[in-house]
């Protein structure tokens, strides 16, 4: 079917038609020039907040020392505690020998004489 002259466009369409593609065209490319700045500049502040390798590892050998002297302080308090226990125990035998036993061999001894033993 042939298509009458009218029906093709002029050259003022295809003109213009062009200059709409390349306005469309231009205004894709800005957004899409602004949406990877937005994209670049979110990467960027997720990369601030990232901690390099070394810093990692070197933040873990530090709390793995402070672990280790926790840890000796720990035993040391808990050699300190069963130390005081100890002494503790000790004491209470000395005050018993001390204090209780003498008083006791009194009470016997006033108890013979009470009695009457020669």
């Amino acid at each position: 079917m042939t298509l009458p002259p009218s029906a093709e466009p002029t050259l003022w369409e295809l003109h213009r038609a062009v200059v709409q593609l390349r306005e469309d065209q231009r205004d894709d490319i800005a957004q899409l020039r602004d949406d990877l700045r937005g994209d670049i500049a979110a990467l960027a502040t997720r990369l601030d907040q990232v901690v390099t390798v070394d810093v990692y590892r070197a933040d873990q050998r530090a709390t793995g020392q402070r672990l280790d002297a926790l840890e000796r302080d720990l035993s040391a308090v808990k050699g300190s505690r069963e130390d005081d226990q100890a002494q503790t125990a000790a004491n209470r035998r000395l005050v018993i020998s001390a204090f209780i036993a003498p008083l006791l061999l009194s009470v016997v001894q006033l108890w013979l004489a009470a009695r009457g033993s020669p």
